[in-house]
């Protein structure tokens, strides 16, 4: 079992920056990827971004990339996002999510590819 723990979400202008982060606990050796989806009212979950165990694949949706970073510290096991030029439609919650399947590179993106799920936090950004 691993737990996820999002926090350092909030209301932030247009333009800004915000870093959520993900405390992982339980069978954190177990978690190959690391992911961040979000969902707003009305829609989906969409993809944000996932992290291979060391850190060095990492993977983003076409809204994010060039703006968001995602980034992980195995010694804290923790899971980081940082968001820059934030918009008005990256408003939603985002949620931490594990994978503990070792081959799911090609599925990172699926949400039905994660095993374990955190609460979610909410990211508003304001015009």
């Amino acid at each position: 079992q691993v737990q996820l723990v999002e926090s350092g979400g909030g209301l932030v202008q247009a333009g800004g920056s915000l870093r959520v982060s993900c405390a992982a606990s339980g069978r954190t050796s177990s978690t190959y990827y690391m992911g961040w989806f979000r969902q707003a009212p009305g829609k989906e979950r969409e993809f944000v971004a996932a992290i291979g165990w060391s850190g060095g694949s990492t993977f983003y949706g076409d809204s994010v990339k060039g703006r968001f970073t995602i980034s992980r510290d195995n010694a804290k096991n923790a899971v980081y996002l940082q968001m820059s030029l934030l918009k008005p439609e990256d408003t939603a919650v985002y949620y931490c999510a594990a994978v503990t399947t070792w081959n799911a590179r090609s599925r990172i993106g699926s949400a039905g590819t994660y095993d374990y799920w955190g609460q979610g936090t909410q990211v508003t950004v304001s015009s």
